[in-house]
């Protein structure tokens, strides 16, 4: 029986499905009951398919009864975002074009995880078509932080950010294109994995030429996973990961073994000990909430202490970029069918998203943003030639108000209202994995959230160094205050 809104570990949980201990349909229940009661403030699901879910549920249960083997994540209530395509329940990618499509085929996540015996509870909020990282598109109410439902719980993976923070499910799948897993991540006190480029196959999103808006962000985009604990995303991962030839960018399996990262762990923190840490509080020129800089500074204080580690303050040296980001993605979007789109229901979209579609793009801001990637790899491959990780915070700012961008000013100074994702999305440039786990909270009791990058598909150390921060005791296992609380 599971205590109210708490859930046991991922593992644990598919484990007692399978030996008969409990059913899939007992957790599936107390995942909708739960959504039910939670819901209608938190707007974390914007297609929840609760009838399918139990379908689901009782076909798990008869495979138990049955004698027939189940998965690892048999039973297992999740949520998708609804930027990943999931067959024959709709998925609107936060858009009023895309409002009653159906997709004819999964995402090859929702696949594995389908296959592995996850049941969906339906699809979660995400900003239109991912190009904010808020909560809110023109189609669905406004997705609210479980800390304090005023607050944004970051984006766009944020109502599956939300989902898992108020403990209506126990993970749920993301996609980060700059920083949309983790930084909703840091924003719910959660721990949000963007594995290396081509660890986890993405397709058809991304990769559907018919469907413009969906069909974006080939180079940068990936999936992972949204969770309580390091525990959860290796077991979680052990299920996503593998090649698919559905996506040429997939590399083969078997460098990273996710049974024993955490294993390996358990009373031994120090397996990583003695790392060569780089420290970067600012990259060398964002503006950075000065409650984020000290309990980050904090965190790494502690953790090269109890770990012996080699910390060096740095500066990778890359300049702060203007556009190219923006550039970057527009280069990889259908200009010509997003502009129709704007051109029919213009009105109806995203300001931001359209003003984008409509500047006059030239070949030179394109190339310019090629070249501009170019030089952070490079100089990105040099700093992890001296380090074996680089930490950084996961946003410049705690969690703010619903309804803008992100803040005008930060630490007194005038910044772009996205300044403040800038720690992000450096490692989708360069495709090396990197995670987002909690590591305090600010005066007022909001979380705050600390980035690992690790060397180019050495996932294996992020995740060890994600886990020790849960055993030094870094990583605040502690619920959102208020009204929603998780136990």
């Amino acid at each position: 029986m599971i205590e109210r809104r708490s859930w046991p570990p991922v593992a644990e949980l598919a484990e007692s499905v399978g030996r008969g201990e409990t059913t899939a349909t007992s957790l599936v229940t107390t995942a909708i009951d739960r959504w039910a009661e939670l819901d209608d403030e938190l707007h974390a699901f914007c297609t929840p398919t609760p009838d399918l879910a139990l379908v689901g549920a009782a076909r798990i249960d008869a495979m138990v009864a049955d004698g027939r083997p189940v998965g690892r994540l048999a039973g297992v209530p999740y949520a998708v975002k609804d930027l990943i395509c999931t067959k024959g329940t709709r998925t609107t990618s936060g858009s009023v074009r895309y409002r009653d499509f159906v997709p004819s085929e999964d995402d090859i996540v929702v696949e594995r995880c389908t296959d592995a015996g996850a049941v969906s509870l339906g699809k979660t909020n995400a900003s239109e078509f991912g190009y904010s990282a808020t909560g809110t598109n023109p189609l669905f109410p406004t997705t609210r932080n479980p800390w304090d439902t005023r607050l944004t719980p970051g984006g766009s993976s944020a109502g599956s950010a939300a989902a898992v923070a108020a403990g209506m499910v126990p993970f749920a799948l993301g996609s980060d294109g700059g920083g949309s897993i983790r930084i909703p991540a840091a924003f719910t006190s959660l721990v949000g994995f963007k594995p290396s480029m081509g660890r986890v196959p993405v397709y058809p999103g991304c990769r559907d030429p018919g469907h413009p808006g969906v069909s974006g962000w080939e180079s940068i985009e990936h999936i992972g996973p949204i969770c309580r604990t390091v525990d959860d995303v290796c077991t979680v991962m052990s299920v996503l990961a593998g090649p698919d030839p559905r996506d040429r960018h997939t590399i083969p399996a078997g460098d990273v073994s996710w049974d024993t990262i955490v294993a390996d762990m358990h009373g031994d923190p120090t397996v990583v000990g003695g790392l060569r840490v780089a420290y970067s509080e600012n990259l060398g020129y964002l503006a950075v909430d000065p409650a984020v800089r000290a309990v980050v500074g904090d965190a790494v204080a502690r953790l090269s202490e109890a770990l012996s580690w080699n910390t060096t303050r740095v500066d990778p040296g890359w300049d702060e970029p203007g556009d190219e980001f923006t550039a970057l993605i527009m280069s990889e979007t259908d200009l010509v069918g997003m502009r129709r789109i704007v051109d029919d229901i213009g009105d109806q979209m995203s300001a931001h998203l359209v003003a984008m579609l409509r500047r006059e793009w030239s070949a030179e801001d394109f190339t310019t943003a090629t070249m501009w990637r170019k030089s952070i790899v490079n100089r990105m491959a040099a700093l992890m030639g001296e380090h074996d990780i680089l930490i950084t915070p996961t946003a410049c700012v705690p969690p703010f108000e619903v309804g803008i961008q992100g803040p005008s000013v930060i630490d007194g100074r005038d910044v772009a209202d996205t300044a403040w994702q800038g720690f992000t999305f450096v490692a989708n440039l360069t495709g090396q994995p990197a995670i987002s786990v909690p590591v305090g909270f600010t005066p007022d009791g909001l979380p705050i959230g600390m980035q690992i990058i690790g060397r180019h598909l050495d996932d294996a150390t992020v995740l060890r160094v994600a886990a020790a921060c849960e055993q030094v005791g870094v990583h605040p296992m502690r619920a959102p205050a208020g009204r929603i609380q998780v136990a």
